[in-house]
């Protein structure tokens, strides 16, 4: 269902708000008001209403490319892509966006930095890390990609200890299973059975 609110509004900017004032208020609404965050409240419905409302202002804003003066150029066009990318993401379509990111011209710091959320979502994490450091390499003061790295870090840290801790449990069980064994054989060599089935 369309809206016939001014998208100006609804994204809370002043008429002829530059390109990126108008992604900056897009992704704090969508913080603010996305689903995952809503789950069993009330002001749920309320929520994705607005949602919805941001989404629809945000590509009436993002298409009309005379409210930005954008020239022709790549930069513009990824632009635009990526915000539709991260509007895939945040929908958790990433068959689509991992397309569109393939489709992509220019493979700067976002498209690193998005390439690396959607490897995290195949639990491919080696090539997250890849494109991670390469997003934060190229655009280092880059706060968004710096803390989703650190996240990231921290995500496969506890990973690889649980992995290396089980390892310990393992070795900790072959131990137990040597003893028995050495147990069982001292005790068949004093005319006893410790272990009747071996």
């Amino acid at each position: 269902m369309k809206t016939n609110k001014n998208p100006y509004e609804i994204l809370g900017l002043k008429e002829g708000a530059s390109k990126d004032e108008i992604r900056r208020a897009y992704r704090n609404l969508a913080k603010k008001y996305h689903p995952d965050q809503y789950e069993n409240n009330p002001l749920k419905e309320l929520a994705e209403e607005k949602m919805r409302e941001a989404n629809e202002a945000y590509e009436v804003l993002t298409k009309n490319k005379d409210a930005y003066n954008y020239n022709s150029n790549d930069y513009s066009n990824d632009f635009n892509i990526y915000e539709s990318i991260r509007i895939d993401i945040s929908n958790r379509n990433f068959a689509a966006a991992e397309q569109k990111l393939n489709n992509c011209s220019v493979r700067n710091a976002e498209w690193n930095f998005l390439m690396g959320i959607i490897n995290i979502e195949k639990g491919w994490y080696d090539s997250a890390y890849r494109y991670f450091t390469t997003a934060c390499n190229l655009d280092p003061t880059n706060m968004e990609y710096r803390q989703a790295f650190a996240r990231f870090n921290n995500l496969n840290n506890s990973y690889r200890q649980s992995y290396y801790n089980k390892k310990n449990n393992d070795r900790d069980l072959c131990n137990i299973c040597t003893t028995l064994y050495c147990l069982d054989c001292c005790c068949e060599c004093m005319g006893g059975d410790f272990i009747s089935c071996c």
